[in-house]
């Protein structure tokens, strides 16, 4: 595939699951992409003492892209778990990306229409795009820029709610993308802050001392419908230019447990 990796043991810190709040166990094993001044490699991590077995299941040189299966075993030798992972290149820089515990992968290609989502898929078939086009980053069905998925639609947007110079997060920490126009509908209104990255309700917002609710909160909308249109920047990936409303799909990665595995942001 032409990456660089390199394995150390130690005690992984995977931001993701920290940010979701999760209550599980520590991860085992976490996989990142770092630099040095050779350049981007992967780093998998693992935890002193862990039983961990990792196993290339599909390669793709071609593509820069392979399939990896990581799984973890008690002191005993016991089978504890196992997860997915889709690593490659997309336009300037190496990723990871974990695959949905339900999706069950096989190759590089099944893990890439595993990590579309179900309404691109539906709108792929409906269109009658072949599997070879499916696969580029723009076709008639939508356009991708990174995890988010453009879908051309008939949306008629409020002008005195289409918002200038638009942010899309995941709520992760990474970069964000940002929409040149960006339109929302419906959602849930919540407050969030560096500590709070996912939002508080109005009930949790309340509930916080006053001092805390001083600290930089900002008002947004979670579960909302997004249109966004015109250009599509990020500085990790080729600015695109939306002719027209899209509406804004992500990948399905935030359905995977395996994201708490990931120290990787994109």
């Amino acid at each position: 595939m032409g990456a660089r990796v390199k394995v150390l043991e130690a005690v992984p810190a995977a931001r993701r699951g920290n940010l979701a709040g999760s209550q599980k166990e520590a991860p085992r094993m976490v996989l990142d992409i770092r630099r040095d001044k050779i350049g981007e490699y992967f780093e998998i991590r693992i935890a002193p003492g862990g039983l961990q077995e990792v196993v290339v299941l599909n390669l793709q040189p071609r593509e820069k892209h392979l399939l990896l299966l990581s799984r973890q075993f008690d002191e005993q030798g016991r089978f504890l778990a196992k997860q997915k992972f889709l690593c490659g290149h997309d336009e300037r820089h190496w990723f990871v990306a974990a695959i949905p515990e339900n999706e069950p992968v096989t190759t590089v290609a099944s893990a890439k229409i595993a990590l579309k989502p179900e309404e691109v898929r539906t709108r792929e078939g409906l269109l009658g795009i072949s599997r070879k086009a499916s696969f580029r980053r723009r076709n008639s069905a939508f356009i991708r820029q990174g995890e988010w998925f453009f879908v051309p639609t008939a949306v008629k947007a409020d002008p005195l709610l289409v918002l200038k110079d638009e942010p899309l997060s995941r709520g992760n920490g990474g970069k964000p993308h940002w929409a040149e126009d960006g339109y929302r509908s419906g959602g849930d209104t919540v407050y969030v802050s560096a500590r709070y990255p996912n939002g508080l309700t109005a009930p949790e917002y309340k509930k916080l001392p006053a001092s805390e609710r001083n600290r930089g909160f900002s008002i947004m909308k979670r579960g909302a419908a997004v249109y966004v249109r015109g250009k599509m920047s990020h500085p990790d990936h080729k600015t695109v230019t939306l002719i027209g409303w899209h509406r804004v799909l992500m990948n399905t990665e935030n359905r995977s447990s395996a994201m708490r595995f990931l120290a990787f942001l994109d």
